[in-house]
């Protein structure tokens, strides 16, 4: 680490004292801590790949990303730099591409399918699925359309009622997946139409659960703001941040009372305290990531957070196709 990140660090360090000791660890400090790799390679296709979308199970150790070029999704485990392909794409279940993915506590792989269900000649609806359910044995187990038709399904996080729960970002509008009745089934659960403004380009995004479970922190990369979606009823009210600059909010990151915005092409990586309710939220600090890489979204597994390389900077996209521990290493 050079001088001045040392300083960086520090400072952010310091900034954070008042937080638990566990989460007031620089991010990239354990980077390879117990001989676990510091990057971790994906496959990708000979014609270029991007990538978008990380899950983790925990329990088992592994993590699994989607591919924005085909839907297929990748799976690697902690210890090992390399990973493989799990699931193809290029129209398998229907899935030509894939943005967010989480994995519930019986290790089911929820998988979020962006634009798949619109036409992107027409902007039709193409009859397509917008999300999957897959077994951790990789068995299809759904393959579902959103109500509506102008769903882009963009990330997607765990209820404490256990179902999966995706965003819309063509619309303010949270979905909600279970298997309920013997069968799965994909909701409407909030419209927010009311609250927030549609803004052109991609609007909601990442998505994770409060401490106390009383809520969803949502990310609208189009104004930076966050919206708190309350778990019992579906009710928004804004989070409310300082004016802190969080445009192009990506992938959110929960650690206790720290949350991590990934700022995809603002290449930055903004720390705040947030309030277990997810009712306010304080800027402690603000860092540039690498300037060669677009980071889009990142998960905790065993202690570390892995950050996903999306290559959406590049027309073509070109090996090495990387999910990375250190985002600021440039």
């Amino acid at each position: 680490m050079s001088t001045l990140r040392l300083a960086r660090s520090t400072a952010a360090l310091a900034a954070v004292a008042t937080l638990p000791l566990a989460l007031a660890c620089a991010v990239p400090a354990a980077a390879t801590e117990g001989g676990r790799p510091a990057s971790y390679v994906l496959t990708g296709d000979p014609g270029g790949s991007k990538f978008e979308g990380i899950g983790v199970d925990r329990r088992r150790g592994t993590f699994y990303v989607s591919e924005v070029t085909g839907g297929e999704i990748h799976r690697g485990v902690a210890r090992s730099a390399t990973t493989e392909q799990w699931l193809a794409g290029d129209g398998t279940d229907g899935r030509f591409t894939a943005r967010g993915i989480t994995t519930d506590d019986a290790g089911r792989v929820y998988i979020a399918g962006g634009p798949n269900g619109i036409d992107a000649a027409t902007g039709t609806d193409n009859g397509r699925p917008d999300v999957w359910v897959y077994s951790p044995e990789g068995e299809l187990l759904a393959a579902l359309r959103l109500p509506g038709d102008n769903a882009f399904a963009n990330d997607v996080a765990i209820g404490p009622d256990g179902a999966a729960y995706v965003t819309n970002s063509n619309a303010p509008q949270i979905f909600r997946i279970a298997h309920e009745d013997g069968a799965w089934q994909a909701e409407l659960w909030s419209d927010a139409s009311g609250t927030i403004e549609q803004r052109p380009g991609f609007n909601l995004g990442g998505i994770v659960l409060t401490a106390d479970r009383s809520a969803f922190v949502v990310a609208q990369g189009t104004t930076g703001q966050l919206w708190r979606f309350a778990t019992a009823d579906g009710a928004v009210t804004p989070v409310e941040t300082g004016g802190a600059d969080l445009t192009n909010a990506d992938g959110l990151v929960r650690q206790g009372s720290r949350l991590l915005v990934v700022r995809n092409f603002s290449r930055m990586l903004a720390t705040l305290r947030l309030a277990a309710d997810g009712s306010t939220a304080t800027l402690v600090s603000q860092e540039p990531t690498d300037p060669t890489r677009v980071l889009t979204t990142a998960k905790v597994l065993h202690g570390r957070v892995l950050f996903v390389d999306s290559k959406f900077d590049e027309t073509v996209a070109a090996p090495p196709y990387e999910v990375v521990t250190d985002p600021f290493v440039g």
